[in-house]
């Protein structure tokens, strides 16, 4: 899939249409874009993200979550990106186009697609979506709807931020240390190694198998089962609801909050007790403080859910060895299936040779030599299979990953719950007194004068905080109980799939059962050796960047990737086996940590997809620049387009090595502060031109 074309019309600082074309040339993937601060880099990267993902875009990543709520929630946000000086002309409309070719979508063969996305800031609309396939619209973007196919068909928002990143901000990926944090991300690993796709395939043949049993239920269970399924459906849409609330509350919550900023900034140049940007420096210490209390109240709200499990702790061990007696008692029973059918297939061979006719070989023989046979069998060949328990008895049945599941979790009650609850606990006391002195600091920054207009500013700042507390307190109680809702839902799909368990299937749909347990079966074992197949690719496409990149090059010496039911965990080992803590590395050790993550990503994940990278080379010493350039940027991506500062992350020597996979540069020409527009150059010009055009001696 390549990025043909982009047109940026009246979006921010692009005044009427810009059109740029980023199509490469053979063997030159590689497309430049660069311009001074303010001209409008970062601009053009969020435009994409918004054309493909609307108000969306701020799921995919921080950077554009914090845009959005700096400028007070995604409507204000949208509102302000009609260029300003086509707003005074009297244009309200904007819009964002990306046209796609070479793509290969099953079923939907196409030379090109047009994806437009277009704002009116006076319409009741105000945002629509238009695809375009080979000129005309489509019945199956009409059907599935644009965002339904811009995630199925074009690229998921999920891990669009592996596909549109800024270099400098990657080093987040490093730095993933709360559950919540760690949850997102495996959800992203998921669907970028392609494992999430066959999860959601097996839990469609098992929704079907229960229905297929379902049909042959007694009246009393068919009730049961109609109750059960109704009661999915009523907290379903109770969960749907809560979580629009809380999207909704979110959104005021960000106005509020700018607003309140605002009147704060106002009190504080009243008072002039603080400078403005030491007022700037408080609100980003507030934020992050809040950010990093909020992923510790997550994870100890996962700690609470941990403690019941803490004080069974020796039921809960029963239960573990159970389920693994169980699973050795399974792997035994395939063991004894697998020798009797061998000796079955044995004695239907002798009984079928032709025996002598003077000999009698009655039915009392007959039992007696069969019976010695399977025990010679068994002596001879598989004298190290154990006998099965007679009266042992299957109670849980779990699968390897739901085993997988428990014993993590048992080893966490066993070994790290304590020391983990206490240092939480501890940390939760810190961040809420470092997070209420710097609030103090600010109310006491405030303008204490008793002028009518600044009581008035007082009042009204008082009242919009206690709304956001409100509106916060609302989504915590909305959080808990989707949180309750889902337990529930777990429990009542438990208690189906246990009543479906006992049903015998009907003649009618026997057939249809052995065929749907047979694809389920072989898809569990598919995706076990998926995941391993997975694994050990990916841990050696990081190693090897790791390797490429890294000017210490034995640093790292082994990378682990731990695939446990749904959460995937990174871990780095250097050469004596111990774990390198990835939050421990220098700021430019984890962008080339998280370069190879993301390089490896790429790899493993077969999306054809263009990689955008936004501040290319901010940390990076002379040696680590080098090894980007070649070995990197290149080969990425068969569409690779950067945005670099230039003589500041791309220096003239970067640029000559990187030349020959050039296909096009551009320079952003900033015609009036609220004016930029594309200016192509010839690549051999480019630098050159640059520095002519900005006064640069270099």
């Amino acid at each position: 899939m390549i990025i043909k074309e982009i047109e940026l019309n009246n979006f921010r600082i692009y005044k009427h249409s810009n059109i740029i074309s980023l199509a490469p040339e053979g063997k030159k993937n590689i497309s430049l874009i660069s311009g001074r601060n303010g001209f409008g880099k970062t601009t053009f990267l969020m435009s994409l993200v918004w054309c493909l993902y609307g108000k969306q875009m701020q799921e995919v990543d921080d950077l554009y979550q914090k845009e959005i709520g700096d400028q007070g929630g995604y409507n204000k946000y949208i509102i302000n990106s009609l260029n300003r000086l086509a707003k005074v002309e009297g244009e309200t409309q904007f819009f964002v186009a990306i046209t796609f070719s070479k793509l290969n979508i099953p079923d939907l063969p196409c030379k090109e697609i047009r994806i437009k996305r277009t704002y009116d800031i006076e319409t009741t609309t105000g945002e629509t979506v238009e695809i375009l396939i080979d000129g005309i619209a489509n019945e199956l973007t009409n059907d599935l709807g644009p965002e339904y196919f811009i995630r199925d068909y074009i690229l998921p928002k999920e891990i669009a931020k592996f596909f549109f990143f800024d270099a400098e901000k990657i080093t987040a990926l490093a730095e993933v240390n709360s559950p919540e944090q760690r949850k997102k991300l495996s959800e992203a690993y998921s669907e970028v190694l392609g494992i999430k796709k066959y999860e959601e395939l097996k839990g469609n043949l098992e929704e079907l198998q229960i229905k297929l049993r379902q049909e042959s239920a007694s009246e009393n269970e068919r009730k049961e089962l109609i109750a059960l399924t109704s009661s999915i459906d009523i907290i379903d849409l109770d969960i749907e609801e809560h979580e629009a609330k809380i999207a909704n509350n979110k959104d005021a919550i960000l106005e509020k909050r700018k607003e309140s900023n605002d009147i704060q900034e106002k009190l504080i140049r009243a008072g002039s007790a603080i400078t403005v940007e030491e007022l700037n420096k408080l609100r980003n210490n507030e934020a992050e403080l809040s950010t990093r209390l909020d992923d510790l109240m997550t994870e100890l709200k996962e700690q609470f859910e941990i403690i019941p499990f803490a004080i069974a702790g020796s039921k809960f061990s029963d239960v573990s060895l159970q389920i693994e007696n169980e699973a050795n008692f399974k792997k035994l029973q395939y063991q004894h299936d697998n020798i009797k059918g061998i000796t079955d297939k044995v004695l239907n061979d002798l009984l079928k040779e032709k025996k002598p006719e003077n000999i009698v070989i009655d039915h009392n023989v007959h039992a007696y030599y069969s019976d010695l046979f399977k025990s010679l069998i068994k002596k001879h060949f598989f004298a190290d299979a154990p006998e099965l328990e007679s009266d042992f008895k299957t109670i849980h049945d779990y699968s390897d990953s739901e085993r997988g599941e428990l014993n993590a979790l048992l080893n966490s009650v066993k070994f790290s719950f304590k020391e983990s609850f206490k240092r939480i606990t501890g940390d939760v006391n810190q961040t809420k007194n470092e997070l209420n002195l710097i609030r103090k600091k600010l109310r006491d920054a405030e303008a204490n004068s008793e002028d009518s207009v600044i009581s008035g500013y007082r009042i009204k700042k008082d009242k919009l905080d206690t709304d956001i507390m409100h509106l916060e307190t609302l989504n915590s109680e909305f959080d808990k109980n989707i949180g309750a809702q889902e337990a529930n839902k777990v429990q009542i799909n438990k208690k189906i799939i246990d009543i479906t368990k006992k049903l015998n299937v009907s003649k009618a749909n026997k057939a249809k059962d052995e065929l749907v347990t047979s694809q389920i079966n072989n898809l569990k074992e598919f995706i076990k050796q998926f995941k391993e197949d997975k694994k050990r690719s990916l841990e050696k496409q990081i190693l090897k960047g790791l390797e490429t990149l890294m000017h210490k090059k034995d640093f790292v010496k082994k990378v682990q990737v731990d695939i446990i039911g749904d959460d995937i965990d990174i871990r780095l080992f250097n050469n004596r086996k111990e774990e390198i803590k990835k939050e421990t590395l220098s700021k430019g050790e984890q962008q080339m940590y998280a370069t190879s993550l993301l390089s490896g990503l790429v790899e493993e994940s077969n999306i054809d997809f263009p990689v955008f990278i936004d501040s290319p080379m901010q940390k990076f010493d002379e040696q680590h620049a080098e090894n980007i350039v070649k070995y990197f940027y290149p080969k990425v991506s068969d569409q690779v387009v950067i945005f670099p500062l230039i003589n500041k992350e791309l220096s003239q020597k970067e640029f000559n090595m990187l030349e020959p996979n050039i296909s096009k540069t551009y320079l952003i020409n900033n015609l009036h502060e609220d004016s930029s527009e594309f200016k192509e150059i010839e690549p051999s010009r480019f630098i050159k031109t640059y520095n002519k055009m900005y006064n640069d001696a270099n």
